[in-house]
């Protein structure tokens, strides 16, 4: 087992990440910028190295610096987290160079599946079902008209090296699709440094359900459930559950299974979570992300894993600890995620924490690294916790986030925590009748 682990990422991540890796009894080590010299991952962190300044391009996006830092440390493995570096090949390489680990899929496996557009095409060949669409990246507009005459309007056209709503665009007809296949192009150089587009047939009314997978150096790959990501602002999740109140126990079994067979058919290892739309009858492979989710603790309280230990174990060439015969479902859980936003308008709300109260009680888990009297800083993504709660059955948990987002206190700055009552409280949520253009619909298009 390794000695020392630098986590390569901040706040609540970062803390999370620690915490599991003093309960291993593995020294950590914080990473940090300027702007979060006084944080919880840095002062609870048995060492830290400053990276730089504020901007993330300075500091955790950093190559060299935070390269440095991990020769500096001393470290033998390295967590990257998620967002930052921790997709990046090249980073991987870099940590390989060192001689220390990297806590998640090698860096081939991590190029190789990158590509959406490829990973689809080697699924296909294994029979999991995939939205119907280009055949990789289209390279011309010519092709691009004749597939997309093919595939039938609407059609999606999606930026084959990203995710997050970027470089994705929905066309309806012919006379759009030009002037949209530029934009996107366009808009995935900006976010990915590349601008490969690929086409596929758009669903309308989706469910967005993803699976879990962990995979260890010897074969053996087992699946964590499922998870119900379908509540989305611009692609962007919101609110997720487990498991799926959409899928009987066939439909369910049967995607689990696909799950596991398709990151068999990749050589995945380590954490890895397979995306799938869900029609209402059958479900459809969208894309792999080789790296621990935001939504994670969804699966962990669920079932009763700790995704990020078993994560440390598979990179310390570890046989997976767990059989599938030991994942059963044990709990309905539920997460929102808290942003530091403007709920009306969701413009970023940065500024001083006044006054902090943070919930608890049966069921309750909250992952976060905000403390009262910091500041919250515009120059990070907008989340700042992570409400995890869980109940013997969907409506037990509803209420209880509900209760929990009543007794959430944030003063000095806007949050979202007003926005996920509405939500809550919907018809179409309670009743479970909702697809992925729910909010985009209901609260957006005013």
């Amino acid at each position: 087992m390794f000695k020392k682990i630098l986590i390569a990422n901040r706040s609540e991540i970062a803390l999370r990440i620690i915490r599991a890796v003093k309960e291993l009894g593995i020294k950590t080590v914080a990473i940090y910028s300027t702007e979060d010299k006084d944080s919880m991952p840095v002062q609870l962190a048995d060492e830290a190295i400053c990276i730089g300044p504020a901007a993330a391009k300075d500091s955790y996006l950093n190559l060299f610096n935070v390269a440095q830092a991990i020769e500096a440390s001393g470290c033998d493995a390295v967590h990257p987290g998620y967002g930052f570096l921790s997709e990046n090949p090249t980073f991987a390489n870099i940590c390989s160079d060192l001689g220390v680990t990297f806590i998640g899929p090698d860096a081939v496996t991590m190029e190789r599946l990158a590509d959406k557009a490829k990973v689809k095409s080697i699924l296909k060949q294994f029979d999991i079902p995939t939205i119907p669409g280009s055949n990789g990246s289209i390279e011309d507009e010519e092709t691009l008209k004749k597939t997309a005459s093919m595939v039938g309007y609407p059609i999606l056209l999606k930026a084959a090296w990203g995710g997050g709503g970027k470089g994705m665009r929905i066309v309806r007809s012919e006379d759009e699709l030009i002037r949209e296949f530029k934009a996107a192009k366009l808009e995935a150089k900006i976010s990915f440094g590349r601008d490969e587009i690929y086409l596929e047939k758009f669903i309308e009314h989706p469910r967005h359900i993803e699976v879990q997978v962990l995979g260890d150096n010897y074969g053996d790959i087992i699946h964590i459930g499922e998870r119900d990501c379908t509540l989305q602002r611009r692609h962007q999740k919101l609110l997720e559950e487990s498991p799926s109140g959409v899928l009987n126990s066939e439909k369910r079994e049967r995607l689990h299974e696909t799950a596991v067979m398709a990151a068999k058919a990749l050589g995945y290892r380590n954490a890895g979570t397979l995306e799938f739309l869900f029609d209402g009858e059958d479900f459809y492979f969208i894309e792999i992300n080789t790296r621990i989710q935001v939504e994670h603790p969804v699966s962990e309280m669920a079932y009763g894993v700790d995704l990020i230990k078993e994560q440390i174990a598979v990179a310390a060439k570890e046989p997976l600890s767990l059989k599938q015969s030991d994942i059963s479902l044990k709990f309905h859980t539920m997460e929102c995620r808290i942003n530091a936003e403007d709920p009306e308008r969701f413009y970023p709300s940065p500024g001083k924490l006044e006054k902090l109260f943070i919930p608890g009680g049966p069921g309750v888990r909250v992952d976060t690294a905000i403390y009262g009297g910091m500041s919250i800083s515009p120059s990070y993504d907008s989340l700042i916790a992570k409400l995890i709660v869980r109940g013997s059955d969907r409506e037990e948990a509803r209420l209880r986030m509900l209760r929990c987002l009543d007794e959430f206190v944030v003063e000095g700055i806007k949050t979202s925590i007003p926005f996920f009552k509405k939500i809550l409280t919907s018809n179409e949520f309670i009743s479970n009748s909702y697809d992925t253009n729910f909010i985009d619909k209901k609260f957006l298009n005013k």
